[in-house]
């Protein structure tokens, strides 16, 4: 949680996270947002249970070598989580991560 910054941080409400060990079976999936997107709430919202993010353990696992690199998968796929908490479509998300994959290249780039 790190990573996000405080001003989504303080927004994010009423969220539950959980960790199974694998998706529904016939889905390839690393997590899954369960709940209404923030952009999707009206006035009448509220009085209901948590929306709910579930990592999925074992694909995640699957993905890494190193534990460093299980926080780094865990913490790409909370981040993609929580902007569909916010709303955000597949598309946009996908476009977020390629500028971050980015980002992340450069600044290891010039550390070496």
């Amino acid at each position: 949680m790190k990573v996000i910054p405080k001003k989504y941080l303080r927004q994010i409400k009423n969220v539950a996270i959980l960790v199974e060990d694998y998706p529904p079976p016939g889905q390839n999936l690393l997590g899954l947002y369960h709940g209404v997107p923030l952009n999707h709430r009206g006035s009448y919202y509220g009085n209901v249970p948590p929306d709910v993010i579930v990592l999925y353990q074992v694909p995640i696992e699957s993905f890494c070598s190193t534990e460093e690199a299980v926080r780094e998968r865990i913490e790409e796929v909370l981040l993609h989580e929580i902007g569909h908490y916010f709303g955000l479509e597949e598309k946009t998300l996908r476009e977020i991560e390629a500028r971050r994959i980015k980002i992340i290249a450069k600044k290891s780039e010039k550390e070496k």
